[in-house]
Parts: structure tokens; C-alpha cells; sequence
């Protein structure tokens, strides 16, 4: 049995449709004896999370889920390991960079808050 990282794609669409096209990409691990099984354990969890439901204006959100775009083995566990990478293209690049910063502060505090004892 091995680990896997597979990413499952799913497409967003909200009332009519008629908004720019939305898709989620979900990185899930996945264990599995060979690549034939973690793909089609992928693909299992991916069908069965899809969903449907009234968003807060009552019109309709559907996730449907497209299909199992990436899949690799993880051989080992390695400190610092890359597993994933993307690279996006950003209008207000400044805004990108505040964004992330305020992110990993936040990520910062809260790992701090968990670390101190209790008074």
C-alpha cells in the first residue's frame, strides 16, 4: 500500500450559469495498494462528494465533479517535500503579496497561541 496525492476537479456553477466559469481544484491523499486503485479511489470520492444545494440568495449552486487531473505516487515522506505547485497571474500583484502575508501572520499567531501555556 502507498500514498498518492491526487487532484480532483469539480466545476462550480450558481443559478443560470451565467457568471465567469468556476472550478475547484482539491488536493486529496490517497491510499491505495497500486495507481489503477488510488485513481479510481479518486475518482469514488470525487462523485461522491459532489453536491447541490440554495446558497444564501436562494439560488442554486452545483458542484459537479469533472475528473482526476493529476495523481503521483509519494514514494517518501521528506521534510520540505514540494507537492504542489501552481502559478497564478495576479492584476494587483501588490495585493496578492498583503493578502499572503496577512495569511501567514494569521497562521503565525494562531501556532503561537497553541504553543503557550494556559494561565
Amino acid at each position: 500500500m502507498k500514498w498518492y496525492l491526487a487532484k480532483l476537479v469539480y466545476r462550480i456553477t450558481c443559478g443560470d450559469g451565467k457568471h465567469t466559469p468556476q472550478f475547484d481544484e482539491q488536493l486529496r491523499l490517497i491510499y491505495a495498494e497500486d495507481d489503477f486503485h488510488a485513481f479510481q479511489k479518486a475518482r469514488i470520492t470525487g462523485h461522491l462528494e459532489e453536491d447541490n444545494f440554495l446558497n444564501s440568495k436562494q439560488k442554486p449552486v452545483l458542484w459537479k465533479f469533472i475528473d482526476v487531473s493529476e495523481l503521483h505516487a509519494l514514494t517518501e515522506f521528506i521534510d520540505g517535500a514540494e507537492l504542489y505547485s501552481t502559478i497564478r497571474e495576479e492584476e494587483a500583484p501588490e495585493n496578492y503579496i498583503k493578502i499572503t502575508e496577512q495569511r501567514a501572520s494569521y497562521i503565525l499567531e494562531r501556532s503561537m497561541q497553541k504553543c503557550l501555556p494556559l494561565n
